[in-house]
């Protein structure tokens, strides 16, 4: 993303009287929307068995979602490396959803006080229960964490985090598609990787439990990016997608495969991670593709309508 001087996405305009510009069918959704949030609702206490406590010698996800399975360097790490390596790897993926979702809540309710004058009641209102949800999701997350024995991988870098600190001041609907971009990527990698018999039962409870809440924000975020390329000029439309590829294709890549899971390691990884070819090998590797064919397909299929992905 270039963020020198003046980013691109500054120059996409704001409809003066509604930001969102919704269809009335998409403003019935986020009502139901609405009112599924009353009706169900999570709490960090209630929404596990934590007196269950986690049983680290249970994978947390299944071996061949291993970002390294089906290449020389699972094959060269024995069964208790191997068992490290997954933990540590779903260690990366519960810091990135605390990083994005505490992240969040000041963006969005940053977004109500900006415009609440202009927004519908019922965008007003979940703009105001995402971030509430999310709060809780960040807690829950941390409480898995510290009772697992694992720490937190450095906040997300590369394009789409330097877009982060220019979000407030650009179209909220650009905020909101960087959210999804993020959210939804990450809660395929999770829910593909967790679900299956015999992974450790609180961490498999945990992202399903997560999953119900957050199809609800999925669903939300787009409704408002279809509403953006529904009634933005050809313009701005064409700035954003311009400006969203590259943000997208790097994100895949780091999602694929985080060469920081080497400093969370007890023993050494058997790649060499500051080679980028051999980073390059492992996030094309035949395994990565097929995994990232099938969990990304219905994102990506939607990148594609929308004009985000080729």
């Amino acid at each position: 993303m270039n963020t020198a001087t003046r980013n691109p996405l500054e120059a996409v305009a704001i409809n003066a009287g509604d930001p969102f510009c919704l269809s009335e069918q998409k403003h019935e959704n986020i009502r139901k929307l609405v009112q599924a949030s009353h009706r169900s609702f999570m709490d960090v206490d209630g929404v596990l068995p934590w007196q269950d406590g986690i049983d680290l010698s249970l994978p947390p996800k299944a071996d061949n979602t291993s970002w390294i399975y089906g290449t020389p360097y699972w094959d060269a790490l024995g069964e208790s490396e191997r068992r490290e390596l997954l933990w540590k790897e779903t260690a990366r993926d519960v810091s990135m959803f605390i990083w994005l979702e505490q992240t969040l809540p000041p963006l969005y309710v940053g977004y109500v006080n900006t415009y609440h004058e202009r927004l519908s009641p019922e965008i007003y209102e979940y703009l105001m229960i995402f971030p509430k949800e999310e709060i809780i999701h960040t807690l829950m997350f941390r409480r898995y964490m510290k009772l697992a024995g694992l720490n937190l991988f450095a906040p997300p870098s590369g394009p789409y985090a330097a877009l982060l600190a220019k979000l407030p001041t650009l179209h909220p609907a650009i905020g909101i598609l960087w959210t999804l971009t993020i959210e939804w990527a990450a809660e395929l990698v999770a829910m593909s990787s967790t679900q299956d018999e015999g992974i450790e039962p609180l961490t498999r409870k945990m992202f399903h439990a997560h999953h119900v809440e957050e199809i609800r924000h999925i669903t939300f975020g787009r409704r408002i990016v279809e509403g953006f390329f529904n009634s933005a000029s050809h313009e701005d439309q064409a700035i954003v997608r311009e400006q969203f590829r590259p943000v997208l294709n790097n994100f895949i890549n780091l999602l694929t495969f985080n060469p920081e899971i080497a400093a969370h390691l007890s023993f050494p990884f058997p790649a060499d991670v500051n080679n980028p070819d051999v980073v390059r090998s492992i996030r094309t590797s035949p395994n990565n593709a097929m995994l990232n064919a099938r969990r990304f397909k219905e994102q990506r299929d939607w990148f594609v309508e929308l004009g985000l992905s080729q």
